[in-house]
């Protein structure tokens, strides 16, 4: 079966630096269209940023545009969320998602993902 591992999250300061990884085993990695959700106490799970299976096209949300960056790597089957200038507001179990998606999918929909990580836990301190 597919299997998502995250890992990378932690208690850091605001302004510090987080790099998340999300290992992908058991599916065909290059051609999984993939995401970073994220997931406030109280709140909804929202789609941080995302990127196609080719890589050639990437969103990010406006919270966390020109703060993160979101990569893959196909001979690792990985994909990472560089995270720079934390913020407070930032604090959230962040998710990673991969799934088959068609050629126009509402890449910010959760329901258009069929495969989940277990989550981990980022808090940035003021």
């Amino acid at each position: 079966q597919v299997q998502l591992v995250e890992s990378g999250g932690g208690l850091v300061q605001a302004g510090d630096s987080l790099i998340l990884s999300c290992v992908v085993s058991g599916g065909s990695f290059s051609q999984y269209g993939m995401a970073w959700f994220r997931q406030a106490p109280g709140k909804e799970r929202d789609c941080i940023s995302a990127i196609n299976w080719s890589g050639g096209s990437i969103y990010y949300d406006d919270s966390v545009l020109g703060r993160f960056t979101i990569s893959k790597d196909n001979d690792k089957n990985t994909m990472y969320l560089q995270m720079n200038s934390l913020k407070p507001e930032d604090t959230a179990i962040y998710y990673c998602a991969a799934g088959l998606l068609d050629t126009y999918p509402n890449y910010l929909a959760a329901y258009e993902y069929n495969y989940w990580g277990q989550g981990t836990q980022v808090t940035v301190s003021s």
